[in-house]
Parts: structure tokens; sequence; C-alpha cells
């Protein structure tokens, strides 16, 4: 489950997008303890206009997570192919997430019948609320 400010697309990864980014997220849920990111220069200098270059950690093995929470997104952007608008781009990935941890159960941690009963679970809630 993600815990995350969740998807943001941009065109660009530069100093305004990465401010962009950060003012949302930090807005959304608050000042965080430390913030993960790649060696991008832009996350450096968006981080030091907000006043928190000093929770920015970057490492070569710090992104890892951040990086695995992107795959079921990816592995569905590349089933579409691609947007042809950012908006619509957009849209999908303020969705996406929320509607993937709802069904995504990780089968291999836990028994059949458990599965099955959660499985079954998320299905009703999701029919009572669309239904």
């Amino acid at each position: 489950m993600s815990n995350g400010p969740g998807s943001f697309v941009t065109r660009t990864r530069y100093k305004a997008a990465a401010l962009k980014f950060i003012k949302k997220a930090m807005k959304r849920h608050g000042r965080a303890r430390a913030i993960v990111t790649d060696g991008l220069r832009s996350y450096g200098a968006a981080f030091k206009e907000v006043g928190a270059i000093d929770r920015q950690e970057v490492g070569r093995w710090l992104n890892n997570r951040a990086e695995n929470s992107h795959q079921p997104f990816r592995r569905r952007e590349r089933a579409i192919e691609r947007f042809r608008r950012m908006k619509t781009l957009q849209k999908f990935a303020a969705v996406h997430g929320t509607v993937h941890n709802h069904f995504s159960q990780e089968r291999h941690l836990i028994s059949r019948d458990l599965y099955r009963e959660r499985r079954s679970g998320a299905l009703a809630e999701w029919r009572a609320v669309m239904g």
C-alpha cells in the first residue's frame, strides 16, 4: 500500500516541475522527516528554495523503494502505450494508485483461503462504491 503523495506527471524534470511537486506533496502530507530522490540536480534546487535541503536523501540504493513502487504504474502505462495528452495521463495516474492498491493483495505472502476472502471483500466494497 502506498503512503506517498501519489503520482504526479510532468513532461520534463526541471526545477519548476520539482518545486510544484514538492509544494503539492508538502501541502497534502506536511513536512517529511526525510525525502528520498534520485541525484537529479533540479530536486536539490527545489528543496533549497523550499528550505528542506537538509531533509533530502540521495543515495545509490535509497531510491530503490520509490522506483519499485512505480513498477505497477509503469507496467500499466506500457500496456496502454502512450497517452496523447498530459492531462489524460495525469487523470489516469491520479486514480490508478488507489484502485491498484485496493485490489493488489500480494498473493504470494498469504494463504489461498485468506487471499480469496480478501479479494471477495475488496470486490464487494468496489461494487458498493461503484453501484
